[in-house]
């Protein structure tokens, strides 16, 4: 097994890393008056989700600020998805780009749920 050195080396950082930029690769495309508003909200909320972990893998030696940073990621998670809703209903984004980026925070909110109701596993 490979050893953790830092938070680039957790899929819990890299999945989300790589969604957040698929969003920002199709949000390219979305129309120039929701720049300020559902093109920001989405890029912010789905960058955020890798961020907190960033902050949360460095405070592991504090098990009440890791499961505080991984909660936060949890709602940035929960977040995107609300705004790839609207851009699915807004016809911004088809329906299996929708699916697949959906299942991918499914994906992370699970294992970021995992990680908080086992701190012990990552902290010290």
């Amino acid at each position: 097994m490979e050893r953790i050195r830092t938070h680039k080396d957790l899929n819990v950082f890299k999945l989300p890393f790589e969604a957040g930029m698929e969003i920002f690769n199709l949000t390219r495309g979305f129309p120039k008056e929701e720049m300020y508003s559902l093109t920001d909200q989405i890029r912010r909320s789905s960058r955020s989700v890798s961020g907190n972990i960033a902050e949360a893998f460095r405070k592991r030696r504090y098990p009440k600020h890791f499961i505080s940073k991984l909660s936060d990621s949890e709602g940035e998670s929960a977040e995107t998805q609300v705004w790839l809703d609207y851009a699915l209903a807004c016809d911004y984004i088809d329906k299996s780009n929708h699916d697949t980026l959906i299942e991918k925070y499914d994906h992370i909110l699970g294992m970021l749920v995992n990680m908080a109701n086992n701190p012990d596993k990552w902290t010290f």
